[in-house]
């Protein structure tokens, strides 16, 4: 058994030496004096060869024009095909491009702003879906207001992670240093439909979560039964009598105001 060798021809010359032809090109898309030195050329095909220059753009470091020239079989001149701009080692390149929905982060929505929901997302779910065993009451009700989609059990469960695992939930640095959970606490308002059992709404207006979804492990120091105060004692009114009275008797006094010695005074 033999290998199939490939045979590669040579470098056309004719294109090969038409490197002030391709500088000229490199110019007429870039500004004079921006392409600089000739880096070399390549062999790309049957009289097709590319030259490459140097980009002394100072926005585009790293990067290098690159001018492919070529000639039709036994022509004499030598043509422009193509002239672009490449990327070299060490270029500056944007990131990949993403999706608006993979760009987007929590935060990012503001005032007036619209986000569509596309058809097949997987967070939600026909709401004429037939229910099972584990929905109750308020779920089924949920299900009868006439809403197109509802959450789906992804979506549930891409929520109770997120919020379980966020500053709400349990492994946080106020979580454990509360004196007890949310659970026991008397401002925690369990959800409602299949949520109800894990994740409640803080109620104390003075608490950080106030108004916040929280995990019913979760908890801070604002718990109802932190510490209880004590009944406040009310001081009692002063008794007076005053339906009688005391004569006092007048003490004699020191100095005799009958006398008239001399006191040695006016």
């Amino acid at each position: 058994m033999t290998r199939t060798r490939t045979r590669v021809s040579p470098p056309d010359q004719a294109c090969v030496a038409a490197v002030d032809l391709a500088r000229a090109a490199a110019e007429e898309l870039a500004r004079p004096g921006e392409p600089g030195e000739h880096l070399g050329y390549e062999g790309e095909g049957d009289r097709i060869v590319t030259h490459y220059f140097a980009c002394l753009d100072r926005a585009y470091r790293g990067w290098r024009w690159a001018v492919t020239v070529t000639r039709a079989s036994r022509a004499k001149n030598v043509t422009v095909s193509e002239a672009v701009l490449l990327p070299g080692s060490g270029a500056l390149l944007a990131p990949e491009w993403l999706p608006w929905s993979e760009r987007l982060r929590p935060g990012d929505l503001g005032v007036g702003d619209l986000l569509p929901t596309s058809e097949d997302d997987d967070r939600l779910e026909p709401g004429f879906v037939k229910t099972d065993d584990e929905t109750d009451h308020q779920t089924i009700f949920e299900y009868g207001l006439g809403r197109a989609r509802v959450l789906s059990a992804i979506g549930k469960d891409r929520a109770a992670r997120r919020w379980h695992s966020g500053e709400h939930g349990p492994h946080t640095p106020i979580a454990h240093a509360a004196p007890a959970q949310c659970s026991t606490c008397g401002f925690y308002w369990p959800l409602a439909g299949g949520l109800r059992q894990v994740f409640g709404v803080c109620a104390n207006e003075y608490a950080p979560d106030d108004g916040k979804v929280v995990a019913a492990d979760h908890g801070c120091g604002a718990h109802s039964e932190a510490a209880v105060m004590p009944p406040s004692v009310e001081q009692a009114m002063p008794i007076l009598d005053d339906m009688g009275f005391d004569l006092m008797e007048e003490e004699a006094g020191s100095v005799d105001g009958s006398a008239t010695e001399e006191l040695g005074h006016s």
